[in-house]
């Protein structure tokens, strides 16, 4: 019985524990450093719900933070522990806290999503005896040093190891090695729900263009996610006066849509591009978006410039749910979520005039193309990007660990 197509029934261990006359329900275990906003932080709560919605017990393990109240809500229990230390004493101490936990609440996988926390998992599952699953959600720096790649590798140690993308698979792969048998390919989610264009009322609209100052007579360039150096916002910046000159009469707006998490330096130089290139009047700083659906249907076209590869990059997926053109440098995840002139464009990381190209492209669509890339992008995410996609997915892993057991210690 696949835990992915259990709705009312329990999820069954591989050994099933008679209790209580029948059989007991899996209980999973993922350990993350914290809770806050993140890819790492959304996908824990999505598959958290998943189980639950499985029949199964979902547990998390953490620092905390604020998707913790998230968790509550749909029954799953958080347990509040120092992982995000990198401390090798309280790495120690988090292995008895969680052999402990996984004994009082009779564990049957953990789940790591993180190195720190999963070199603390790694032997609690060993000295408990039940599978260690490992989701890879990134390159992870100084994989070419030999003691960093040491330490990236517990990544790869799980019974079952979890790529969010064929790009991480091949980066396992490359440097790593892992076995087939163990390998499982599992893209992040979308919540093809929240990101639906039907679903984002006229006031949300209206109130956050009231908030940015738009007026619905400019092309709109949107550039989301945190504010860091590889997200590629000098590419981006770069780009811009070829673009106006192409556009003549038609105004401008490029809105940068995202947290600098105290990285003021990087801004001030995202500022002074701009002074210096005439951009002042064109480009906005409009930080944090509460309501992301809403923003992407404000933009004419989602820019993802990034001058290093993206793991997966969710701003693709989430854009073309909403039915938005993407204009994506061609490496990384990007180069499996966007289908090039069908629902982006796809350019050369620093081109410049390649990016300048493809932005005047977008621009210049014609109604009825933007209708049939819109369409089109949105069914590619539901087909291929969609939460339920990943859930299932995701409960088919575990189903698989528990089928199998734990291996032989590597």
């Amino acid at each position: 019985m696949s835990a992915s197509e259990v709705k009312t029934e329990a999820v069954y261990r591989s050994e099933p524990q008679v209790q209580d006359g029948g059989y007991r329900p899996a209980v999973i275990l993922q350990v993350l450093p914290e809770l806050d906003a993140g890819g790492v932080e959304r996908g824990t709560v999505d598959i958290a719900r998943a189980i639950m919605n499985g029949g199964g017990k979902a547990l998390v393990a953490s620092q905390g933070g604020r998707l913790e109240r998230e968790l509550g809500r749909f029954g799953a229990k958080h347990f509040e522990l120092p992982l995000k230390s990198k401390n090798l004493l309280t790495m120690r101490k988090n292995v008895d806290a969680l052999v402990k936990l996984i004994k009082e609440e009779g564990v049957d996988i953990i789940h790591a999503r993180s190195r720190a926390p999963a070199w603390s998992a790694y032997f609690a599952a060993r000295k408990c005896g039940i599978p260690f699953v490992t989701t890879f959600h990134g390159t992870y720096s100084g994989y070419t040093n030999p003691f960093k790649r040491r330490y990236n590798a517990i990544m790869t140690k799980g019974d079952q190891v979890i790529a969010i993308s064929q790009h991480i698979a091949k980066h396992i792969n490359t440097y790593y090695k892992v076995e087939a048998d163990r390998l499982n390919l599992v893209p992040r989610g979308t919540n093809v729900d929240l990101f639906n264009p039907e679903n984002v009322s006229q006031e949300r609209l209206i109130a956050l263009s009231n908030l940015w100052r738009l007026n619905g007579e400019e092309y709109v360039i949107m550039l989301p996610g945190r504010i860091t150096r590889w997200k590629g916002h000098s590419f981006l910046i770069k780009a811009l006066p070829a673009v106006l000159e192409s556009l003549g009469h038609r105004r401008v707006r490029c809105l940068i849509v995202g947290s600098d998490q105290g990285r003021t330096g990087y801004r001030d130089e995202i500022l002074q591009s701009t002074k210096k290139l005439g951009l002042e009047d064109i480009v906005h700083i409009v930080d944090h978006c509460a309501d992301m659906p809403a923003a992407y249907m404000l933009a004419d076209v989602v820019a993802c410039p990034s001058i290093e590869p993206e793991a997966f990059g969710r701003i693709p997926s989430e854009a073309q749910a909403m039915g938005r053109p993407v204009v994506s440098t061609a490496h990384g995840g990007a180069m499996e979520t966007v289908l090039p002139g069908e629902t982006g464009w796809l350019v050369t990381p620093d081109e410049v005039e390649q990016l300048s190209r493809a932005l005047v492209q977008v621009l210049s669509m014609t109604p009825e193309k933007r209708a049939a890339l819109a369409a089109k992008g949105r069914q590619h995410v539901i087909d291929n990007y969609s939460l339920e996609q990943m859930a299932a997915k995701t409960l088919a892993v575990y189903d698989k660990a528990l089928k199998h057991g734990r291996r032989a210690a590597a």
